[in-house]
């Protein structure tokens, strides 16, 4: 059986070594481990194997809290010491700044990090009536696998979500549509916990009255979503708070549905929002973009700092909910919301948007390809680029820097999803005059220190 010396991990957390010259990705093992391994996957220029034996441990190696770690797909990385993660993640994207974009940043942001358990307020659960197992199975799917796993806690999700599992095993198992709701959405807000029941069946009264019951016993708030996302409707109870999360340092409240998207972090969140600012430097009388700006997560504080606002998103039922919110939070005169597919942008139509001293990008995974690359001479003097993938940050900063005449004034990680191999991440780009201006200062100082919240 192969042994191997593990160098480094991957963006996916597998170890690296090599044999006679390919690659070896080793899922399970960690950087300074000697392992022995057994490849399922193989290609002429790299392997993908499991760890069979750990010959030597990494001293960062720690017991995985979850009973589930290793069978359920949630995490992969709860066997690395949490400080740790936080290091492994800088280095990926330290990595793929260089190796991809061929880029380095002037100055390592310290990384954006809190509590490792807990935290995730917003998950999607899978719901599947499996005889062989003994009934009804509530939670992720099993790793690389479309069987959901045989889960009984959940140590991400926050205690009283976890504690959720097992009883709606019993109450899915008790509905006459047991086999047909494959989905149950869950979002945490402020004051009330969400549940969104996807529903291929309509429910009979007995059914209604099981779920009446359980949300009194529970205090959880069920909506029921027949089709798509935007089909889902509060069920029971009618009356209540609804769902929310604040920004206190700008005295913001965000409302919004279960099946919009939000950051499942609000701890963090709320950090990284205070960078932002920090690194973007609002003031008033500048005109600012938030592009990609969602529920208008960046672009309210940006209109309470002072500035005025140009929120674009290609959703309009984001863009109606931001709208609400700016009206909600007193910001409406200061903030002026648009529809657009940022992925077909062009120098035409963002020319047409009017001059913006600076712009803030938070785009998904696939990045802001055709944004940056539209980008003139005229464009914003600052970028703050809130990245989920690194890779394509890379790509995009390369653009930016090589093309369009910006720096990479700093970077760093934000450790949004703990004991996962996500990257989350936060860059800084400047161009002309405004080049050394958040070098220093105790704004930005207060927002490189990690959570202490």
């Amino acid at each position: 059986m192969p042994t191997g010396i593990i160098e480094s991990l991957d963006h996916e957390a597998r170890g690296i070594t090599r044999l006679e010259g390919k690659t070896i990705f080793v899922e399970g093992a960690l950087p300074g481990e000697e392992v022995e391994y057994v490849s399922f996957r193989k290609k002429p220029s790299f392997e993908v194997a499991h760890v069979q034996r750990i010959l030597k441990a990494s001293a960062n190696r720690v017991t995985p809290k979850c009973p589930h770690f290793g069978v359920c797909g949630g995490c992969s990385m709860q066997h690395l010491d949490s400080a740790a993660q936080v290091a492994a993640k800088q280095r990926v994207l330290e990595s793929n700044l260089w190796h991809l974009g061929r880029i380095k940043a002037e100055q390592l942001y310290a990384p954006i990090y809190g509590a490792s358990w807990g935290y995730r307020l917003r998950a999607r659960l899978s719901a599947r009536l499996v005889p062989k197992k003994g009934g009804v199975l509530v939670g992720f799917h099993e790793r690389k696998s479309s069987y959901v796993a045989d889960m009984r806690q959940c140590e991400n999700l926050p205690p009283h979500l976890s504690a959720l599992l097992v009883p709606l095993r019993d109450l899915v198992a008790g509905l006459s549509i047991a086999d047909a709701m494959p989905q149950i959405e869950v979002a945490v807000g402020e004051y009330i916990t969400a549940l969104v029941l996807r529903i291929l069946a309509p429910l009979n009264a007995n059914d209604e009255a099981l779920l009446r019951t359980f949300a009194d016993q529970h205090s959880v708030v069920f909506y029921l979503q027949p089709k798509g996302p935007a089909t889902a409707y509060r069920f029971y109870p009618l009356e209540g708070p609804q769902l929310s999360y604040l920004l206190p340092d700008y005295n913001i409240e965000h409302c919004f549905s279960p099946t919009e998207f939000t950051q499942v972090n609000h701890a963090i969140n709320r950090v990284l929002v205070r960078r932002a600012m920090a690194l973007l430097d609002p003031q008033p009388g500048e005109r600012i973009a938030d592009m990609f700006c969602g529920l208008g997560n960046f672009t309210l504080p940006i209109a309470r700092l002072g500035a005025t606002v140009v929120g674009i998103e290609g959703s309009e039922e984001l863009v109606k909910r931001a709208g609400q919110n700016a009206e909600h939070n007193g910001l409406r005169e200061r903030v002026e919301y648009g529809v657009a597919n940022l992925f077909e942008v062009t120098p035409e139509s963002l020319a047409a948007l009017g001059h913006f001293d600076k712009m803030l990008i938070d785009p998904p995974r696939e990045g802001a390809l055709e944004l940056v690359k539209a980008i003139g001479e005229d464009g914003p003097k600052r970028i703050v680029y809130v990245s989920c993938n690194p890779a394509t940050l890379a790509r995009d900063a390369a653009i930016l820097v090589t093309q369009k005449g910006y720096r990479l004034r700093g970077a760093g990680v934000v450790n949004m999803f703990p004991n996962t191999s996500h990257v989350e991440s936060i860059a800084l780009f400047e161009r002309g005059d405004g080049a050394a201006c958040c070098d220093e200062g105790a704004a930005l100082s207060s927002a490189l220190a990690p959570l202490d919240e």
